[in-house]
């Protein structure tokens, strides 16, 4: 059976951990020290760390790799392959040549497609039909070590960073129990990545997240679903009391639809934000410092504030 150091940090890898706990050796578990969070900067543990302490399998919180005396408790653990998923550290040399079946990561897209640190998102922003996951073996540069294993997901209309983050880490457990078997029977070798078709996923900003009716309502559909949950996307609306911010929590594409360009206005029992082609149907919205509301919770509290469509969206 094959001895396995696990490396990873958010709730994506917590999958691909459970699995491979279920059926292999797990000596140990490498994750991001305890971090504080919230108000009162309580530390909060990885939700690696927890699913590791749960199962019973020891946990490692290094700063870093780098230092001799942390590199010495992995060397210890004698590991046949160090799985990484999502762990938030750059492996050097001597991590990547200790494993004797090399280092094996996941990542959310299909290589060379969206290399980088939001292939997710990026997917949805561009348009793309599918993605998917990648097992790949680690090497020094970006997300460029040679392919081992993918597998495939359409993309939806409604599909959001949300939901195709469950599917992908499911996925990706899933590719990963293959991709352990092929390596332990020496029957997966890997392929080159074919650096003509590189594309990146350069790392979301909080500047991202306001909506530009200037663009189509295709891009702006593709935006609200690519940065949901996080940074999520808003609009500034002009009151008499000045611009406001309105976060947009979930919309439709009404392509077909025409209406005033970067005004909010009711068409039809919907309330409807004018783009450039087409419209985006509000459905769940946020005013700055509010709790979250539906169209009927946004146009009774527009009445009671003595206000009425439609709205001028602000640039």
């Amino acid at each position: 059976m094959l001895r396995i150091v696990f490396m990873g940090t958010p709730e994506f890898s917590v999958p691909a951990l459970r699995a491979t706990a279920a059926k292999y050796q797990v000596a140990g578990v490498f994750t991001q020290p305890d971090r504080p969070v919230g108000r009162g900067l309580d530390l909060r543990a990885s939700p690696v760390k927890l699913e590791a302490e749960r199962l019973g399998i020891p946990v490692f919180q290094p700063e870093s790799l780098v230092p001799e005396e942390n590199f010495a408790k992995l060397q210890a653990l004698q590991p046949d392959v160090i799985v990484v998923v999502a762990f938030g550290q750059i492996l050097k040399r001597n991590v990547l040549d200790l494993p004797r079946l090399g280092c094996v990561n996941i990542h959310s897209s299909l290589l060379p497609r969206w290399r980088g640190a939001a292939p997710i998102q990026r997917a949805l922003l561009a348009g793309d039909m599918e993605t998917g996951v990648t097992t790949m073996r680690i090497a020094p540069k970006l997300d460029a070590g040679d392919i081992l294993l993918q597998a495939k997901t359409p993309i939806s209309g409604t599909d959001t960073a949300g939901t195709l983050h469950d599917r992908l880490a499911i996925l990706g457990a899933d590719l990963l129990m293959q991709t352990l078997d092929g390596l332990e029977s020496g029957s997966l070798t890997g392929q080159v990545q074919d650096e003509s078709r590189v594309t990146y996923a350069q790392k979301l900003s909080k500047e991202m997240e306001t909506l530009n009716p200037d663009l189509t309502a295709i891009e702006l559909d593709r935006q609200v679903r690519a940065l949901h949950p996080w940074p999520g996307t808003s609009v500034r609306v002009q009151l008499p009391e000045g611009p406001l911010r309105l976060k947009i929590r979930s919309a439709l594409l009404h392509s077909e639809i025409s209406g005033p360009k970067g005004k909010i206005f009711d068409k039809a029992g919907m309330i409807l934000l004018g783009c450039s082609e087409g419209c985006l149907e509000l459905r769940n919205v946020q005013w700055e410092g509010k709790r979250e509301v539906d169209m009927n919770g946004f146009v009774n509290g527009l009445r009671g504030r003595g206000q009425n469509l439609p709205l001028e969206v602000k640039p």
